[in-house]
């Protein structure tokens, strides 16, 4: 996508994701190896109550499925003739929350908002955007939220 082509207010549904207790316990060994994350009973013995994914496997997911929709709308804008520019670097994120635990079975849906954007000040040619991600679980509660930021390159830039 291409600076023009984000509107403040839009919504993206990027997709949802089932966790899984074994892909709970596969990304904990490797990344976050706490009782909780990878233990069963310790789980039980938590304060969580039970066995629940890390809030970094939670992000991950989200930042896989963000991926594959950009890439999808790029191939579509390609597809139809518009202009496709790679998004530039994110000068990173803010308000990162992991507001309930994320069990196995529990099925999440992340969505994206645009809610602001403006010329770079210190990249000529490209533009910032933040955008506020959320994942509701099958209950529609949220258990996640992350406001990021991305340049995208302006129009005039990407042809």
């Amino acid at each position: 996508m291409i600076y023009e082509d984000f509107v403040v207010g839009a919504t993206h549904a990027l997709g949802a994701h089932r966790f899984t207790a074994e892909e709970i316990r596969r990304f904990a060994l490797a990344y976050d190896p706490q009782p909780f994350h990878i233990d069963e009973e310790a789980a039980r013995a938590s304060l969580f109550g039970g066995l629940c994914a890390s809030g970094w496997h939670t992000a991950s997911v989200m930042m896989g499925l963000m991926a594959r929709y950009f890439a999808r709308l790029d191939e579509q804008a390609a597809s139809a003739g518009r202009p496709v520019a790679a998004l530039g670097p994110s000068p990173g994120f803010d308000d990162l929350k992991w507001l309930r635990a994320v069990y196995p079975g529990d099925t999440i849906a992340f969505s994206t908002q645009v809610v602001a954007k403006r010329p770079s000040a210190s990249r000529p040619g490209w533009g910032l955007v933040s955008i506020e991600t959320t994942g509701l679980n099958q209950e529609g509660k949220r258990v996640f939220a992350v406001t990021g930021h991305v340049f995208a390159a302006l129009r005039h830039v990407a042809a």
